[in-house]
């Protein structure tokens, strides 16, 4: 292919990104919107402020594999992308959580009491992330799209629009499943004797 030839598909490429048009094959979008991904990675990676295991690159470089075979994460459009992307990096996360609650326990190997003084920043942060999930899985139980919003808006920093765009709905509607869902995961993560 020519430099004019790749050229005009690069400049095609970034229009579709501006649109919610059918984007380019995975392996040529990423190198388009790698520098949001990173973003997005890195939003997430800051909600853990003892994260020892993951980087910024390496969660997109994570989320990129879970995301390769799925042909439908380009075919509808940037919103939709977006979200896919939140989602496995979200599942990238939990993922490593859940290895570290894992590892936390023994991994297998024979316990040994070694007093009060276990624990910190790390499986606090993982078993804060566990229990996120478990309530979000009892909000998908409860109502699908509510979930699909807190994916959306939460792990994927998207905007009430496009939230919107990559559901499918009006924006009405996600500004009232995000208050609900919002309020339902307060209520669900809230310790018993909290106020």
């Amino acid at each position: 292919m020519d430099q004019s030839a790749a050229l005009r598909m690069r400049t095609t490429d970034l229009l579709a990104l501006a649109t919610d048009e059918p984007l380019p094959p995975l392996d040529q979008l990423v190198p388009l919107v790698f520098d949001q991904l990173q973003a997005l990675a890195h939003r997430q990676l800051a909600r853990d402020p003892n994260n020892v295991t993951l980087q910024t690159t390496a969660l997109v470089h994570e989320a990129y594999l879970k995301l390769v075979d799925d042909q439908r994460v380009t075919s509808r459009g940037r919103a939709y992308f977006f979200a896919a992307a939140a989602r496995a990096m979200r599942q990238v996360l939990l993922d490593a959580a859940r290895r570290r609650r894992s590892a936390k326990r023994g991994g297998g190997l024979p316990l040994t009491t070694l007093g009060d003084e276990q624990g910190g920043g790390v499986d606090a942060f993982a078993s804060e992330i566990l229990d996120l999930e478990e309530a979000l899985e009892e909000l998908g139980r409860r109502n699908v799209r509510q979930m699909q919003v807190v994916e959306c808006r939460y792990f994927g920093g998207m905007s009430v629009e496009e939230t919107a765009a990559a559901l499918g709905v009006s924006e009405r509607t996600v500004k009232a499943d995000w208050a609900f869902a919002r309020a339902w995961l307060y209520d669900a993560l809230r310790e018993p004797g909290d106020d």
